[in-house]
């Protein structure tokens, strides 16, 4: 199946990533907690394997701090899932079900962490979200970008405002605005 093609994507400004990125930090640390508890406890069957994944994960720490002191947005999916391997691998039976939550947390970080986009077209406005929210035009009483500043009135009395990323010329969002209200004018005559 093709992608589909929209007239307008909007993006919006990111968010503080400070709280899933804590908590990501505090699984990786204390499964490098229990990893090493494991591997030094004494006559255990321990082999390198939990120094392995301990130095894997305290790699991929520093390496995502560096991605994100250069601006960019940093992942520690993959320290999760270095997490989730070593804790199946060491986890006595009734905890191996731990494992499963550091998969899912590697899993839903990205979706968390993914540009949050509405996008336009002549049949409905998507948002760019998990899972992904559809509205049909007729729902809509008015869109407006202004001011860098997207404002969806919603025919329920819903109101949404939410702060673009970059800034737009006069000219664009000119274009955007007539674009939405040919949308909703065509609609509420159908």
């Amino acid at each position: 199946m093709a992608a589909k093609t929209f007239d307008y994507i909007v993006v919006l400004k990111q968010r503080n990533f400070k709280l899933v990125d804590n908590i990501s930090i505090m699984m990786l640390l204390l499964a490098v907690i229990v990893l090493l508890e494991d591997a030094l406890t004494p006559f255990s069957n321990a082999s390198i394997m939990p120094f392995t994944i301990v130095t894997l994960i305290l790699g991929w720490i520093i390496f995502t701090y560096a991605k994100k002191s250069n601006g960019k947005v940093g992942y520690y999916r993959i320290g999760l899932l270095f997490a989730a391997w070593g804790l199946f691998i060491t986890l006595k039976s009734p905890y191996v079900w731990i494992f499963a939550v550091y998969v899912i947390a590697a899993v839903m970080e990205k979706q968390v962490k993914f540009p949050r986009e509405i996008a336009f077209d002549e049949t409905e406005v998507v948002f760019n979200t998990f899972p992904r929210k559809h509205y049909q035009w007729n729902e809509l009483s008015n869109v407006v970008l202004k001011d860098g500043l997207l404002t969806l009135d919603f025919k329920n009395n819903k109101l949404l405002q939410k702060e673009i990323d970059s800034q737009t010329t006069p000219q664009l969002e000119k274009e955007f605005n007539e674009f939405c209200q040919s949308m909703i004018t065509a609609d509420t005559i159908k």
